[in-house]
């Protein structure tokens, strides 16, 4: 009775001591486990974005831009009209569109916000923890999370995507709509819906699962105030993961962005492919791949947000 009494304090022990070398502060750098991020490596974010502005930054950000869709298509001033149908060559047509409801943020008190790019530079970054302790957590198009979490995180709290790019979500996750083109907003009411849209230049996701009721659609005019303030009209239009930056920028106190540009062999593809096309997009210059990430490197430099690289 009293050897088995004694093997229990032994084992008993034993597990503190396994307990307090997993959760003491490490010495070396690697914490307890070399393969996994370290909560003692990984800073509480706050608040701390450059308050001053510079020439620079005062010519492109506009405090009082709409950012969301809430309405019909008479909110839309005449040559966001034409640019945006322009933009995908379409050009004129008219008619209404589904709304955003108008939802306010308060903007009054200090929120984190990480973006979260689909760069393979993400990939071996060991950022997830840094990445999940934001307030709000913004990925886009197909990001994947199994798998991939030490590097991305696993929370996501609003998710970017258009009908060509679109994944299925879970509960609690807003799904933010960049639409492109016009096609795009009958292309989510039929997913949620009847699912008649199933083309648009390439074949698309018939239903999506997501909450219906933390929809939001961008509004066309944001994305041309990008186009025209911060890309200054390189490209056709900007790119989501700008777009999803620059939302960011207009309503988090603090960004911090993540999985953005080339790897450390400057190859531009996903952290969850090998892809040997990798910079195809770059040389379509739809998007202007190299004009956006100067702006984000010139905005870290600013101190207008923290960019892990």
């Amino acid at each position: 009775m009293l050897c088995q009494r004694h093997i229990w304090v032994v084992l008993a022990l034993c597990l503190l001591l396994v307990l307090w070398q997993c959760f003491r502060a490490p010495t070396d750098g690697l914490g307890p486990f070399p393969w996994a991020p370290s909560l003692f490596d990984t800073p509480a974010v706050h608040c701390g974005a450059s308050t001053n502005s510079s020439a620079w930054f005062s010519a492109r950000y506009n405090m009082s831009m709409g950012l969301l869709l809430t309405g019909a298509a008479h909110e839309l001033s005449s040559d966001v009209v034409q640019w945006w149908l322009v933009s995908q060559g379409l050009g004129r047509s008219s008619g209404l569109f589904p709304g955003s409801p108008n939802l306010m943020w308060d903007t009054s008190r200090c929120r984190t916000c990480a973006v979260v790019g689909n760069s393979g530079r993400l990939k071996g970054s060991g950022h997830g923890l840094r990445i999940d302790a934001h307030d709000w957590v913004l990925r886009m198009n197909r990001a994947k999370i199994p798998g991939f979490e030490l590097d991305v995180g696993m929370r996501t709290t609003h998710h970017f995507m258009y009908p060509e790019s679109a994944v299925n979500l879970g509960p609690n996750v807003h799904l933010i709509l960049i639409p492109f083109k016009p096609l795009d907003l009958r292309w989510l009411t039929s997913a949620f819906s009847t699912g008649e849209l199933t083309h648009t230049y390439m074949r698309v996701k018939q239903f999506i699962k997501a909450d219906r009721n933390k929809v939001l659609i961008l509004s066309p005019a944001f994305l041309k105030y990008i186009h025209d303030n911060w890309t200054q009209r390189h490209g056709r239009y900007p790119s989501t993961g700008f777009t999803a930056l620059l939302f960011a920028l207009h309503l988090c106190q603090q960004v911090s962005v993540f999985g953005f540009g080339a790897d450390s062999e400057g190859n531009w593809h996903h952290y969850w492919e090998k892809n040997r096309w990798s910079g195809a997009f770059r040389r379509t210059r739809v998007h202007d791949a190299d004009v956006e990430f100067s702006i984000i490197n010139r905005l870290a430099a600013e101190g207008r947000i923290l960019f892990y690289k």
